[in-house]
C-alpha cells in the first residue's frame, strides 16, 4: 500500500468513527454511486466535481465504496469528461501534492450520454450504476444512490420521472436514493408549488435535498452556535437592545454575458429570496428544542410565517447603467440588478426591528455580511453617540471574520473616545486550517442524510409567499428600477431608506482585516 492510499484509508476510518459518535450508528457499507446530471455544464465543472474531489482527497469518500457518474446530452467519452474537469479540480500552487489523488479520483468517473426525457439513456445509466454495485459486492437493498441535478429547474420534472422509473434502487437493507436540486426553485409561489408537487409526487420529502449553498458557508453555520452557546448574546438578542439588522450581499461585477438568463430572474429571485432570507431565519429564529434537522427547520418556518407583507415604500430597486447594453437583455427591461427591502417580523422578540436585506451587482466592493446594530446608550455622559453605535458584524465573505464595534478611550492623556473593535479574523486565528467550500459540506450532509442545511417544502412556500406579491408588482411596472452607476453604492434612495429605517452609519471608522 502506498502512502497516499494509506492516508485516504486512515482518514476514512477516522470519518467512520466520528460518524458513529455523531449519529449513533455506523455508516452504510453498501456501495455509493454519485450521479451528476448536467455533467458537462458550468455548475458541475466549477462546483460539483471540485467539491467531490476535495471530499475524496480528505478521505470522506472511500475509494472502495464510491463511484461517480456523469450524465448529459453531450456525446463525449469518459476520458473527455475527465479532461474537461481536470483543470477545475486543483489550484496550480498545490497541484504537485495532489497529482496522485487526482489521477485516482478521475478514474472513479464514468460518463453516460443521453437525453433528459428518454428512457433509453436512463436505462443505460442504471445499467452502469448496477455494474459498479455488483463489482463492489453490494447486497441488493444496501447500495446508495445520490443524484445531483446540476440542471435548469425546467428539466427537473422529466429527469425525476426518469430517475424514479429506471434508476431507483431497493432500500430494504439500509440503501437509499436521494435527489439534490439547485435553486431557483420556481419563479414565484405558484411555479414553486407546482415544481414541489411534481417532485413530491415521485419522491418523499426525506429524499429531496433543496440546496442553498449559503447554508454551507462556515460563518452561516456558526450562527446557531454564536446565538445559543454564548450567554453574552442571550439577553441582548431582541427588540429591547437591537435597533436594526442588515444582511448585505455585494458583487463588484455585472451580469458578464449572462444578461439574458439574469433578466428572467433579477436580484431578488437570485439572491434575496433564498440566500439572504435563509440567513435572516438563522438570525431571527427562536432556540430549537434540539439540533435535529426538523426542529431547526420548524423554527425557521415560524420566522418566515411571521413576516408581514412588504410595503412598496420600504423597497428601493436599481439597475446599473449599461445593463441593457447586453444584446440578450430587452431594451425596456425593468429587472432589478440591485434591491434594498425592509422586512418586519411580527412577533414578541422582533416587533419594531427592521431587517434590511440588500443585494446588488456592479457595486463598489465585493462582500457579504450580517450587521447587527444596537441601540444608543441611554445617558451618553461621554457625548460620543455621533461616533457610532455598537455593532456586531459577521463577515461571510471574503476574509471571514466576526468583530464587535465598541467605543473605547483613545490612548493618551486626554479623555477622548474612539471606535475600535474586538476582532476574530479566521485567517489569523485559525492559521493552517482550511475552511471547506459550501458545496463540500452540503454534499457530505446529503450522503449522511442530514437535512438541517437544506430547504424544506413548507419553508420554500413561506419564503415565496413573502416576495411573490412584490415580484408581480415589479413585473407589472408598478415598482421601477432606478439607474445607478457601476462601481457605486447603488441608488442614493437606498441610503435614504436605510436612514429612514433607523440605521446610523459610522463615519471615520473602517474595519481593516488584520495581517498575519
Amino acid at each position: 500500500m502506498d502512502s497516499g492510499q494509506w492516508h485516504v484509508e486512515k482518514r476514512s476510518s477516522l470519518r467512520n468513527d466520528s460518524f458513529v459518535k455523531e449519529y449513533g450508528q455506523a455508516p452504510e457499507t453498501g456501495s455509493l454511486s454519485i450521479i451528476v446530471l448536467g455533467a458537462s455544464g458550468d455548475l458541475a465543472k466549477k462546483k460539483t466535481f471540485p467539491a467531490l474531489f476535495n471530499l475524496y482527497h480528505q478521505g470522506f469518500l472511500n475509494p472502495d465504496e464510491v463511484h461517480i457518474f456523469g450524465y448529459a446530452r453531450t456525446k463525449i467519452s469518459d476520458q473527455e469528461l475527465r479532461d474537461r474537469i481536470r483543470g477545475y479540480l486543483v489550484d496550480e500552487k498545490n497541484a504537485s501534492e495532489k497529482v496522485e489523488a487526482l489521477s485516482k479520483f478521475l478514474q472513479l468517473i464514468k460518463y453516460v450520454s443521453g437525453p433528459y426525457d428518454s428512457a433509453d439513456g436512463f436505462k443505460r445509466l442504471d445499467k452502469a450504476i448496477s455494474e459498479h454495485e455488483v463489482a463492489k459486492k453490494s447486497s441488493e437493498g444496501s447500495s446508495r444512490r445520490l443524484f445531483y441535478l446540476a440542471l435548469p429547474p425546467s428539466v427537473y420534472p422529466p429527469v425525476c420521472k426518469m430517475i424514479k422509473a429506471w434508476c431507483t434502487n431497493k432500500s430494504d437493507l439500509g440503501g437509499w436514493t436521494r435527489i439534490v436540486v439547485e435553486k431557483p426553485f420556481g419563479k414565484d409561489l405558484e411555479s414553486a408549488e407546482q415544481l414541489s408537487s411534481q417532485i413530491g409526487a415521485l419522491f418523499d420529502e426525506p429524499q429531496i435535498y433543496r440546496i442553498d449553498h449559503y447554508l454551507g458557508k462556515e460563518l452561516v453555520q456558526n450562527m446557531l452556535v454564536l446565538r445559543f452557546a454564548n450567554r453574552l448574546f442571550l439577553p441582548l438578542w431582541n427588540r429591547d437592545n437591537i435597533a436594526n439588522v442588515q444582511i448585505v450581499f455585494r458583487e463588484d461585477f455585472g451580469t458578464e454575458g449572462r444578461g439574458g438568463y439574469f433578466d428572467e430572474y433579477g436580484i431578488i429571485r437570485d439572491i434575496i429570496q433564498n440566500h439572504l432570507l435563509q440567513v435572516l431565519c438563522l438570525v431571527a429564529m427562536e432556540k430549537p428544542i434540539s439540533l435535529k434537522p426538523e426542529h431547526i427547520r420548524d423554527e425557521k418556518v415560524k420566522v418566515l410565517q411571521s413576516v408581514i407583507p412588504i410595503r412598496d415604500e420600504e423597497v428601493v430597486l436599481g439597475q446599473y447603467e449599461g445593463y441593457k447594453d447586453d444584446p440578450t437583455v430587452p431594451n425596456d427591461s425593468n429587472t432589478p440588478t440591485f434591491a434594498t427591502t425592509v422586512l418586519r417580523i411580527d412577533n414578541e422578540r422582533w416587533e419594531g426591528v427592521p431587517f434590511i436585506l440588500k443585494a446588488g451587482k456592479a457595486m463598489s466592493s465585493k462582500k457579504a455580511d450580517i450587521r447587527i446594530q444596537f441601540k444608543d446608550v441611554p445617558g451618553d455622559i461621554f457625548k460620543c453617540q455621533k461616533q457610532g453605535r455598537n455593532e456586531f458584524v459577521i463577515r461571510l465573505q471574503p476574509s471571514e471574520a466576526m468583530y464587535m464595534k465598541l467605543t473605547v478611550k483613545q490612548p493618551g492623556l486626554e479623555m477622548q473616545t474612539v471606535q475600535s473593535e474586538l476582532d476574530l479574523s479566521y485567517k489569523q486565528r485559525y492559521q493552517g486550517v482550511s475552511i471547506p467550500e459550501a458545496y463540500e459540506r452540503l454534499i457530505l450532509d446529503t450522503i449522511k442524510g442530514d437535512q438541517q442545511h437544506f430547504v424544506r417544502r413548507d419553508e420554500l412556500k413561506a419564503a415565496w409567499e413573502i416576495f411573490t406579491p412584490l415580484l408581480h408588482r415589479i413585473e407589472k411596472g408598478e415598482v421601477k428600477s432606478i439607474p445607478y452607476k457601476p462601481g457605486s453604492r447603488g441608488p442614493a434612495e437606498a441610503d435614504k431608506l436605510l436612514e429612514k429605517a433607523g440605521y446610523l452609519q459610522t463615519h471615520g471608522y473602517i474595519w481593516i482585516p488584520p495581517t498575519l
